[in-house]
């Protein structure tokens, strides 16, 4: 029969905790409860106390919390059934069989860690044999301190494909395979999998070695970087963090968890003092490795490279875990200055640049945003509607209630903002009776002094007028069509300060309006004087106003387009340094789309022109 929680609770009522945490730990009397230093992270005065009666022990310190058999796992050390056997023979109980299925399971694990565990030896002892000096050399050579070399169990795997067989000589072939260390070939035929590589251990939460990390010296063509074990019965890759065996302590005690790409990032921050630092093994985080983290702390903190890859690595964590964010549950990013791995951030800056990162960590929710803002340019409402669908998209994968709702409204709340800016209030607005003319006064005031002279350089082109003449003449001439594309032209304005002027004069212009009129703009009442050029059929007397207000809206489009391409390629050109590959695909697409508007603005010219005229549309 397998250990029921009816026998634990048993086992429980027959041991008292006090008793066994006084064998190791001071404890004083506090009322019904005792109460101490916590033993689980260093502290002067006393936040850890025991309940007899409740069967468990809290520090609201660190928050460690647990009752007599997890306090012989984790303070004690011992594994589940060690502390359960021990625990019953105080108690004077006797241990129910295990089920043989899983005794065999455990059985056979136990024998695979001991295969495990020699080869570790192994690789150990070569790094420090002649066979191993490159190795040492390479090591040191990075800066890694011999403290720092024996705490993460550094070892060395020769060239020869037979070497740890005949190392491990005691144990049969099919276990060295088992264990992955060993490669099974069609024919029948085995050979090392780790070859000529630094040799780093991978351990269980209880520091057993479980699987192996290997690293090569030189870059060789065709030959992986990095090369983990693959899973076997011992190791699962998407269950397992490395170093969760040395972090989970110190996260007690720093109230954190880092989470890093990869092992050599975890070995820097730790001869940093950084000990509370874990990593995936080669994949993304998965469901089993968050939930191991929430486990830990609230908010474990990502830390990840600045460069493309690294974003992207934040989104997909983030992608995993929006579907299971709880109450007091998330993640915080931190992401590293572009080109910086946390190594190369503690050489070059020392540890208090890490710790000034990891103070001011960007939350889930702020980092799903400014990443979807900045995925795609957003010159039309088209691109901000794509923008506002993907943040919904995000949302509706959250499956507790309230947060879905919580960021539904703050997403929302943060599009509308940036997709509606308010409009800069003037100061020497004309006002009415009853305030700021809004449109309900029959009689609406004159634009101001210095509009009226922005609109008339602006259309003052005659016969030659560039495209932007042309296009703010025609919404001049046609002054309700200018809040229609209030957007684009807001756009417009960020992306070329040269025509902010312009811009900001026909919003002052369509807010002044009477919209009875059909055209309320005329040299007697002050606004600019009607156009006289004729080039483009908006500007042509007689135009309908529905020819003139398609037109317009295409002439809008296409004069907001070009700087939205040009400053997204800018930013493309901006980060070739990074991502080289994706920069230069980019570039090419970009720069595909900027011959497609150039030629879209010729024949917008020629097909809109009465008579054939010089072509000044670009």
């Amino acid at each position: 029969m397998a250990i029921t929680p009816q026998w634990k609770d048993e086992l429980r009522a027959r041991i008292t905790l006090s008793t066994v945490i006084l064998r190791t730990d001071k404890l004083t009397r506090a009322g019904r409860e005792w109460k101490g230093c916590c033993p689980f992270h260093d502290e002067k005065t006393p936040s850890f106390y025991v309940n007899d009666q409740k069967q468990f022990y809290h520090c609201f310190g660190c928050g460690a919390h647990g009752d007599v058999i997890s306090w012989m796992t984790e303070q004690r050390g011992l594994s589940f059934i060690d502390a359960v056997k021990e625990l019953a023979a105080e108690a004077g109980m006797e241990v129910p069989a295990p089920d043989p299925i899983a005794a065999k399971k455990a059985e056979k694990r136990a024998e695979l860690v001991d295969v495990t565990t020699e080869a570790q030896e192994w690789f150990v002892n070569n790094l420090r044999s002649a066979d191993g000096r490159k190795a040492m050399q390479y090591l040191t050579g990075r800066g890694l301190k011999p403290e720092i070399l024996r705490e993460f169990g550094f070892g060395y795997a020769p060239p020869s494909k037979q070497a740890l067989n005949r190392a491990l000589a005691r144990y049969e072939d099919a276990m060295l395979v088992e264990t992955g260390m060993r490669i099974k070939t069609d024919d029948g035929t085995t050979y090392d999998r780790f070859r000529e590589r630094i040799m780093l251990p991978i351990q269980d939460a209880r520091g057993r070695v479980i699987a192996f990390g290997g690293r090569i010296m030189d870059k060789r063509d065709g030959v992986a970087k990095y090369l983990n074990s693959p899973d076997t019965p011992l190791f699962d890759k998407g269950r397992t963090l490395y170093n969760l065996h040395r972090a989970a302590p110190a996260s007690r005690q720093s109230g954190r968890v880092l989470v890093v790409e990869g092992y050599m990032d975890v070995i820097a921050l730790a001869q940093a003092g950084f000990d509370d630092a874990v990593a995936p093994l080669g994949t993304a985080l998965t469901e089993m490795q968050l939930e191991m983290l929430w486990r830990m702390v609230e908010l474990p903190i990502l830390c990840f490279d600045g460069d493309t890859a690294g974003r992207r690595a934040a989104m997909r964590a983030i992608t995993r875990a929006l579907p299971m964010l709880a109450p007091m549950r998330s993640l915080n990013i931190v992401r590293l200055p572009t080109g910086l791995d946390p190594d190369d951030l503690i050489k070059e800056h020392g540890p208090g640049a890490m710790e000034k990162l990891l103070a001011e960590p960007k939350s889930l929710l702020d980092t799903l945003w400014e990443f979807e803002r900045d995925a795609k340019p957003l010159a039309s409402p088209e691109a901000k509607a794509g923008l506002k669908a993907r943040l919904m998209e995000h949302v509706d994968t959250i499956e507790d209630s309230d947060i879905r709702a919580l960021y539904r409204r703050e997403l929302l709340d943060r599009f509308s903002a940036f997709a509606y800016p308010p409009r800069t209030p003037r100061a020497q607005r004309p006002m009415t009776k009853s305030g700021p003319w809004r449109g309900s006064s029959p009689t609406p005031p004159g634009l101001s002094q210095g509009a009226r002279d922005v609109l008339s350089r602006a259309m003052s082109g005659g016969q030659r007028a560039t495209f932007l003449s042309a296009v703010i003449a025609g919404l001049v001439r046609h002054p309700a069509e200018i809040a229609r594309h209030s957007e684009a032209l807001s756009r417009l304005a960020q992306l070329n300060p040269n025509v902010a002027p312009e811009i900001e004069s026909l919003i002052e212009l369509s807010e002044t309006l009477d919209s009875q009129p059909t055209n309320a703009i005329s040299h007697k009442q002050g606004y600019p004087a009607p156009p006289e050029d004729q080039r483009y059929a908006f500007l042509r007397e007689g135009t309908s106003p529905g020819e003139a207000r398609e037109e317009l809206a295409e002439a809008v489009s296409l004069l907001a387009q070009k700087p939205a391409l040009e400053s997204a390629m800018a930013a493309t050109i901006a980060r070739f340094d990074e991502d080289p590959e994706g920069s230069f695909a980019e570039q090419a697409r970009l720069r595909a789309q900027l011959t497609e508007v150039d030629e879209s603005l010729k024949a917008f010219g020629r097909k809109k022109a009465g008579p054939p005229a010089d072509d000044e549309a670009a």
